[in-house]
């Protein structure tokens, strides 16, 4: 994947702890920052994808009115590991 430059204005006390950071880590700020970068966009994708099918499950909720209670899925989760694991509750309206 190619890589171009970027630049970025940090504020002096974020760049000396930035940089006190990548030496503790043996690695350099611009690593550190990169990789920063990268698990906080990964991270607000998976925030954005779960919103999104959270909005999608309320709509299709809305459209259909199927529904698990909390106390059927409780129920069902509680069953994990052991003997009596049920299946996954179904949705009813």
């Amino acid at each position: 994947m190619k890589t171009s430059p970027t630049s970025i204005k940090l504020d002096g006390s974020i760049k000396a702890r930035v940089k006190k950071l990548a030496e503790t880590k043996q690695r350099s700020s611009h690593w550190l920052m990169r990789e920063a970068i990268k698990q906080y966009v990964e991270r607000e994708e998976r925030r954005e994808t779960y919103k999104q099918e959270a909005l999608e499950a309320w709509q299709n909720y809305q459209e259909t009115g199927l529904h698990a209670t909390s106390k059927e899925v409780l129920g069902w989760l509680e069953s994990w590991g052991t003997e009596d694991e049920g299946p996954a509750p179904e949705c009813h309206s």
